[in-house]
């Protein structure tokens, strides 16, 4: 059983964000101090990629741990204690889309790449993020 409210839950969740995280801000604000220019959330790409760079292909997720079930951090191994069904099949939905829209962009000749909300505090991430994106040339 929840222990709060129907009305404060409904609160909690509207509160959750889907675009502009704190984990998105801080990878665009690195790419952007890198020199990078980019474009945000289209709509006509499966999945609205967070990040796209369109002349070079190359679309970058960044995923929420536990909304996307990160398998390097605690977060995303967390098991909810109420209502745990629910929340298992939410992460494993949430999973299944991801991979088809990866495959449906990678059909259409796009490169995805994928940083976690644990990995965005690390330096050498962000720097092999970076590397990744830069490595594929523009047009």
């Amino acid at each position: 059983m929840d222990k709060i409210s129907a009305i404060r839950r409904s609160a909690n969740m509207a509160a959750i964000r889907s675009k502009n995280t704190r984990p998105e801000i801080a990878v665009r604000r690195f790419l952007f101090a890198a020199g990078l220019r980019f474009r945000l959330h289209a709509k006509t790409l499966p999945g609205k990629p967070d990040i796209i760079f369109r002349s070079r292909r190359v679309v970058i997720f960044v995923h929420g741990c536990f909304w996307h079930g990160c398998t390097k951090c605690g977060d995303g191994r967390r098991r909810v204690k109420s209502n745990s069904k629910y929340w298992m099949e939410k992460v494993r939905g949430n999973r299944s889309r991801d991979a088809r829209h990866k495959r449906a962009l990678r059909a259409e000749g796009w490169t995805c790449l994928t940083i976690w909300e644990c990995e965005v505090s690390k330096p050498h991430r962000l720097n092999r993020l970076l590397e990744s994106i830069l490595s594929h040339s523009s047009i």
